[in-house]
Formats: structure tokens, sequence, C-alpha cells
């Protein structure tokens, strides 16, 4: 999974970044304009237990690629020169930091402190570059005098797309066939991109719900299909920096059950349909991460080719089910323990050994 984070300069991405990697610089701070990337760990408290059961030699967290795009300038969307539009097409999904936190220090582009503006002209930047995109691929393949037939769904697929975009909606909201999505797939719409906006707060705002523009945030969130997740950046920095223990207490002081990564973590995933399962064994516990609805033998692949060009079965156990009974020998005694075929549908938590021939 590969996670853009985007926002107007100093929303606090950077920060979030840091936050999700472990980093320690402080990003567009220094004037380069390349994207950073990094790789997050996703807390998982399963392959923390999976771990102290088998003690294995290795245990491997599932990971996320995240890249923190330069601060969008507003207005370049239309010349193209903006390099965080380029970098922002390679992402799985676009995490959209917007700022409601008061810092006198660090001054807003805009002045006043609005969220609900702020997410609106992110939007708005993403569209207008699509558009463009889209007006000049439809002037050109118009002025061709003969047109293949694979040009002539991708440009009836841009005649669809074209009047959503003039009327401010998204790529991904429009109705396309199977055979207009392959031929529009190499242009990677920013507004095809699912989003998450994270609403970066205060200690003040995060502790009590309050902050600016609130109500129209979730308006326009809802209306767009995109989930809000609200996090103190600074604090849980701060916070993720302190020894384990320490750590815990300052969570439960805040009323939380769990890290800032890992609920982020999780809202990607949800955000994406992806789930994982996990392999296990004395040399290894590893997580693998899946989209939601992959059957057995394509799971496999993610493994190694081989396991899915050779599959015979897999063998199934329930994560919750392990965790209930303390051991694989306790869940064979209550039969729990499954044989399955290439077209299981991998659940989230399964704990899975393949049998393969090559």
């Amino acid at each position: 999974m590969k996670l853009g984070l985007v926002g107007l300069p100093a929303a606090g991405k950077t920060t979030i970044f840091n936050l999700l990697t472990g980093a320690e610089d402080e990003g567009f701070a220094t004037g380069r304009p390349e994207a950073r990337v990094g790789m997050a760990t996703v807390p998982d408290p399963r392959v923390d237990w999976l771990a102290s059961l088998y003690r294995p030699r290795r245990t491997i967290h599932a990971q996320i690629e995240c890249l923190d795009l330069p601060g969008l300038s507003l207005g370049e969307s239309r010349t193209g020169r903006n390099q965080f539009l380029s970098a922002a097409r390679n992402v799985d999904a676009l995490v959209q930091v917007v700022r409601s936190f008061r810092n006198e220090a660090v001054p807003h582009l805009l002045g006043e402190i609005d969220p609900a503006r702020d997410l609106e002209l992110l939007q708005t930047e993403l569209l207008l570059a699509d558009l463009d995109v889209v007006e000049k691929r439809i002037e050109r393949l118009r002025g061709q005098k003969k047109l293949s037939k694979e040009n002539l769904i991708e440009l009836g697929a841009l005649e669809k797309i074209l009047p959503v975009l003039e009327t401010a909606g998204r790529v991904a909201s429009v109705d396309l066939t199977e055979e207009e999505k392959a031929a529009l797939r190499g242009f990677a719409f920013l507004t095809e991109r699912p989003v998450l906006v994270v609403v970066n707060q205060d200690e003040e705002q995060f502790r009590t719900g309050v902050y600016p523009a609130a109500e129209k945030l979730m308006a326009m969130a809802r209306a767009h299909g995109m989930p809000v997740l609200p996090l103190c950046g600074q604090l849980e920095l701060e916070i993720a920096r302190l020894e384990p223990a320490e750590r815990a207490f300052f969570l439960a002081d805040l009323n939380l059950t769990e890290s800032g990564i890992a609920r982020l973590a999780r809202a990607a995933y949800d955000l994406l349909g992806l789930i994982s399962f996990f392999t296990v064994g004395e040399d290894e516990v590893k997580a693998w991460t899946i989209q939601a609805g992959t059957n057995a033998r394509r799971a496999a692949g993610k493994i190694h080719s081989d396991m899915e060009k050779g599959f015979i079965r897999a063998e199934v156990v329930s994560y919750q089910d392990l965790a209930r009974l303390g051991s694989m020998a306790k869940v064979r005694e209550h039969g729990l323990f499954r044989l399955e075929g290439k077209e299981y549908i991998v659940q989230d938590g399964d704990i899975i050994t393949f049998r393969f021939n090559v």
C-alpha cells in the first residue's frame, strides 16, 4: 500500500509523516521540493501475540509506504508544473491533511484557520488537474482523422468524465464499464484516488472534539465518501517517542486505546478494502496484506509465484480461535483446523499454511 500525504503548507503533514515513519527531519521547511518516502510499520496486536506464542527468529508486521508530498501551491495545477501533482498520481490513496490547530508561531497560508475551506481548495486543485488532462486528451483525439477501436472507447469514457469534472464531481463517481476503465488506466486521475481526511488538531480540540468549521467539513467529506480521522499530530509524535510504559499512560490520558499510526492504518485499510492474513512458525511470523475477497490461490501468490502456480491446498486456522484456545493442538482438538481449496476466500485474521508442488 502506498499513501500520499497532501496538504497546504504548514498543515502539519510532515509531522504526520514523521509520526508514521519515525523520521526526524523537518521536511519541506528545508525547501526541498521532492517527495520524501518512508515506511510505516502497521501496529497489530495479533502479530505481537503470535510472536509471543511461536518465538520466531523474525517478526514482520505489515508496512505502508508513505510519501510526504510537497505542499500544494494553489493554482499551479493548471500549469502542470507543480511536482506535487505528478507524485500524487503514483499512490493508492491520498491522505489529505487539513489544519485546525492554532499556532501563532506558524501562521496559516490564508490567515484564518478553516479546515473545511482548505479541504475544498485541495479538492479543487486535484479536480482542475484532472480537468486539464481530460480536455487536452479529448481535443487531441477529436483532431485525429481516424480513431482506432481503443481510441473510440477512450474518447467515449473521457466524454463521460468531462461534464462530471466541470460540475465539481470526481472521476471516482463516474459509472464506467470495465472496458472503459482499462482504456483510462494510464491516466491515474487524482480524483479517482480514495481519500482519507486527517484533521490535524491541537490538544484541546482533540480532547473536546470542537474545532473550526467542523460541521461543514464533515458534510463535505460525507458528500464525497471520504472518512475523517482527527489527530493531534504534534502530541502523538511526542508520545510515540516515549518509552512503551509512558506511552500507554499518555494514550490512556487521551482516552485512546491505540496510537495514531494504528488508527490511521486501520482507516487506510478500510478505505482501500484491505485485510491481513498471517503465516507462522519458528523461523518467522509475518503479516501479509491483501485485498478483501482474494482467494487462497492468489493469496499464496502474494508470498511467492511458485505457491500460486503449484497450489494444492491451504491449511487455515482463525486467529480468534487460536488466541481463545491458546495452542494449535487445542484448535485441532476442537475441529477448527480447516483444509481449504484454491477458491476459498481468505478472511481477515486467517493463519494459513500453503501446500504446493512445483
